[in-house]
């Protein structure tokens, strides 16, 4: 009965085992008929090559090492005679049971099986460690030496790193190896206790040289030691500090050289008979100095060398740190510039800088976003994912734009249409994007499309013939193209409109083989059934972007925010990647993730096709030389970027807040300003929605001082430590030539500019504002208060925020009112205009127009109170038909009524002008 149990467990446990290697050789298999439909076959077989390579040459090594020294204790184990005391008699092997079982061949099976198993577990720990191998071969240098060794920091970054994994290899193999070793002589003759294991000549020679080797090991360790105090956090600042050159160094240079006299001991010691109390002075030996030479030494160093006089003993130290971060994150590039500030700007200033007015982002993606989702969605398996920003030149018109992609989502799909055909073979892509500036809202406070609906429709000159969208951020799931069955394309009225895929990027079925391997690689046994599955059609997988790009290129860091441009009539993503690393010296991490950032690859996927190219942008990064080393066919030239892109090229907005981040410390170049913090600055806070957050950088057109034109920038404001006014902001330019260049323009610390928590402050204490604020959450309504956007004009700051207004029932958020902070004025108007008449007057010497009605409503451009121009009408009364439209679409038959209300009161009083 019991071995019937035993046999089936055995059969379950090998069927299990087959079908996990079977499903892992189809995985295999099917990456890399990927890999190779994409034209990265070569990166697939290094990746492969040096993984793979990588685990079987530490296994092997590791199982030799082993077995070898297991295979050594044969002798001994077997001639130890006793093995246990039981009520005062000894026991001897021929009086155990398994004694006769227990023989040279049963022990040489038995560790030749433990010592596989330990090898394949041991093989698991180096898994993904490939990568330092290859830099390790394929280094790159930097042109710089640190100061204390004098080594190039690419010793560092490509080197260093592989030194300390042979260590690691090394010591645990050696750590593993004593302990089973030592384990087989204890059970051999467990009476005789620990030092039993020393007590027979040829166990005592085998333990000794054991120990030896992990000393002699721990002797390379201490060396490297040396090269890791480049990295300490125990000073001033982040890298080695007085202690660490003074106590650490020094203490680590005599342990080495106790650590190697301490091998020569063990070794010798083997020879003693009662060599093992040498051997173990010599070990305790080197624990005791080690915690004296590299604990307590260096403590009182610090204590009473470094502690009573800091900053002349830390103070070259100081210097290296500053050098070193602000090199390691480029914050050495950026050019400072004064700013002003505190001054007013005057109507003709605006009139001048009128490209940066009418580029005035009004919308935020959060609020944005919902609304896209209540106007543009059209069907429920259709999804916003995010909300993207980027200009483009429009009828001849520089413009800032948001977008985002109409992706399908399957999960939204109802319940009975989520078939297995539904969701592989008939809902396959998502369709269109929808398109709208910046700063225009119609008179319901919402975006104005530029690009809209299914099909996409557009009065612009901006083309899109090739709207869908196989590869997008909610593209999750597998489907087949160029099946029996057809492809819904999108909604049409009552109907819906199909299509077949046009490209042969995906893979192949073919032959029944593959469809086999693809069902198991998938678990889907449906796909070896389906009649509707042809040899020619294409299985399209890994289609989430995120997914898609890190798979081809693991060992890049890519950027929180893929973004979507409109390329030559095709929808195509791109995507900032950063080469990273945490072994650049005396540089301080951000976060803790990483010390050094270089935004070195701009990655395109074609939102159609699911091609991937990856262009080098910085070609001066030591770390993108090396990957163009280790893969000399991935790359491009950023020469090579279609010219269709490049002026979509911006920079990335996560490499932008980390140096923003640590600049408001290494700004401070003066090693003793550095070292009291005296002018350390902070990344500001705002108001949105209701509650207080870290204020993020943003994007928008802006004419810098001192150009004559205006271009796409990443702008971030500084305010002081512990203060709310604002000392300084960060531009990072994004077009053209300009393309990376970092300014910081600084303000006279004697002049006060608000921060933006301080205007926040004083849009609260504006009681025209709070009031109507309160009126509208007093009457259902949530109010959420938009981003606080500062943007430069000339030698000026205006301060801009939206208000946004969201009934109870609706999950559409309204644009109702703008918010504009300049000087000592805080106006709240219906729209941009109209706040910055109420500020700055009008040109044409027309009254300023009166404050806004407060009638529980929100006033619209088109309220007779306000004198507009026949032409202002005329563009007001399309923007409230097109509302009327969208609104009509969404089923939304109360919006529908006040959009034609406002479109009427406007042609009426465009019917009073004109007569």
């Amino acid at each position: 009965m019991v071995t019937g149990r035993v046999t089936l467990y055995v059969i379950i446990a090998t069927v299990a085992l087959l079908f996990m290697m079977l499903n892992g050789g189809a995985r295999l298999f099917t990456d890399w008929l990927w890999f190779q439909s994409l034209g990265y076959e070569g990166v697939f077989i290094k990746i492969l090559v040096s993984d793979i390579g990588l685990r079987v040459a530490v296994g092997i090594t590791f199982f030799l090492f082993l077995l070898v020294n297991l295979l050594m204790t044969r002798k001994t184990v077997l001639e130890q005679g006793t093995v246990s005391l039981r009520e005062g008699n000894v026991i001897s092997l021929e009086n155990v049971p398994w004694k006769d079982f227990l023989n040279k061949r049963v022990l040489t099976l038995l560790f030749l099986a433990a010592s596989a198993v330990l090898a394949y577990m041991f093989s698991l720990s180096v898994a993904g460690d490939w990568i330092i191998l290859q830099k390790f071969l394929n280094p790159s240098q930097f042109g710089v030496n640190d100061p204390i060794f004098g080594k190039d920091i690419g010793y560092y970054v490509f080197t260093l790193p592989f030194h300390i994994f042979l260590f690691n290899i090394l010591f645990w193999a050696g750590l593993i190896t004593t302990f089973f070793v030592g384990a087989a002589y204890f059970l051999s003759n467990p009476t005789a206790g620990i030092g039993g294991l020393f007590a027979h000549p040829s166990s005592r020679v085998h333990m000794s040289a054991l120990l030896a080797f992990l000393l002699a090991v721990k002797s390379g360790g201490y060396l490297l030691q040396q090269y890791l105090l480049l990295y300490s956090a125990r000073g001033a600042v982040f890298g080695p500090g007085y202690t660490d050159i003074n106590a650490n160094l020094l203490a680590l240079k005599v342990l080495l050289v106790i650590s190697a006299l301490s091998t020569v001991v063990v070794l010798a010691s083997a020879f003693v008979k009662r060599g093992s109390g040498i051997a173990l002075y010599a070990v305790g030996g080197l624990v005791l100095a080690s915690i004296l030479l590299n604990s307590v030494y260096p403590s009182m160093v610090q204590r009473f060398v470094v502690e009573p006089n800091e900053l002349n003993r830390e103070l070259p130290y100081i210097e290296h740190s500053i050098s070193f971060t602000r090199e390691a994150y480029n914050l050495n590039k950026i050019e400072r510039k004064p700013f002003p500030a505190g001054r007013t700007v005057e109507l003709a200033d605006l009139e001048a800088n009128k490209a940066t007015v009418d580029n005035i982002r009004l919308w935020d993606w959060q609020p944005l976003r919902q609304t896209y989702s209540q106007l543009q969605e059209m069907r429920l398996y259709y999804e916003f994912k995010d909300i993207d920003l980027d200009r483009y030149t429009i009828d001849g018109k520089y413009r800032q734009v948001m977008l985002a992609a109409r992706e399908l989502d399957q999960n939204r799909l109802q319940e009975q249409a989520k078939t297995w055909v539904n969701q592989r073979l008939v809902f396959t892509h998502g369709y269109g994007v929808a398109m709208s500036p910046v700063n225009k809202v119609s008179g319901e406070g919402l975006p104005h499309f530029l690009i809209k609906d299914i099909p996409p429709v557009t009065d612009t000159d901006i083309v899109l013939e090739r709207p869908e969208i196989y590869y997008g951020e909610a593209t999750d799931q597998y489907v087949l193209v160029n099946t029996h069955a057809q492809e819904f394309d999108y909604p049409e009225g009552e109907d819906n409109v199909y299509t077949t895929y046009q490209e042969e990027s995906g893979v192949k079925l073919g032959s029944m083989f593959k469809r086999v391997i693809f069902a198991l690689a998938l678990g889907d046994y449906k796909l070896l059934l389906s009649t509707d599955v042809t040899p020619d059609s294409q299985i399209l997988y890994y289609r989430n972007i995120k997914e898609r790009v890190e798979k081809i290129a693991p060992f890049l860091l890519m950027d929180k925010d893929p973004y979507l441009v409109i390329n030559e009539g095709r929808l195509t993503w791109m995507w900032d990647a950063y080469t990273t690393t945490n072994m650049y010296p005396y540089s301080q991490p951000f976060q803790g993730r990483t010390n050094y950032i270089r935004n070195s690859v701009k990655v395109v996927v074609d939102a159609y096709n699911g091609e991937v190219t990856f262009y080098v942008a910085d070609q001066s990064d030591p770390i993108i030389q090396t990957f163009e080393k280790i893969f000399p066919d991935m790359f491009r030239s950023i020469d090579e970027l279609p010219e269709s892109i490049r002026p979509h090229v911006r920079y990335p907005q996560d490499m932008f807040t980390i140096q923003a981040n640590l600049y408001t410390l290494y700004h401070m170049q003066n090693p003793q300003v550095f070292y009291n913090r005296e002018d350390k600055w902070e990344m500001p806070t705002e108001i949105f929605g209701r509650d207080e957050q870290l204020m993020e950088p943003y994007y928008t057109i802006v004419q810098l001082p001192g150009e004559e034109e205006a271009e796409f920038v990443l702008i971030t404001p500084f305010t002081p430590s512990n203060k709310k006014n604002m000392i300084g902001w960060m531009a990072a330019r994004s077009d053209g030539d300009n393309y990376g260049n970092l300014l910081v323009y600084e303000m006279p610390k004697q002049s006060l500019v608000y921060g933006p928590m301080q205007v926040e402050a004083r849009i609260n204490q504006d009681t025209t504002i709070s009031q109507q604020l309160t009126l509208w959450e007093n009457r259902g309504s949530q109010v959420i208060r938009g981003n606080l956007i500062i943007i430069p004009i000339k030698d000026s700051l205006l301060y801009v925020e939206p208000i946004y207004l969201q009934a109870e029932q609706s999950r559409m958020p309204e644009l109702r009112r703008v918010i504009v902070v300049h000087g000592d004025r805080v106006v709240m108007e219906p729209n941009l205009e109209l706040a910055l008449a109420a500020i700055f007057g009008k040109s044409d010497g027309r009254p300023d127009p009166p404050p806004a009605v407060d009638d529980g409503t929100a006033p619209v451009i088109g309220d007779p109170a306000v004198d507009l121009s026949v032409r202002d009408l005329i563009d007001e009364a399309v923007m409230h038909y097109n509302a009327a439209q969208d609104r009509l679409r969404s089923g939304d038959w109360n919006g529908y009524g006040q959009s034609l209300d406002a479109m009427k009161r406007v042609l009426d009083q465009l019917a009073d002008q004109t007569e």
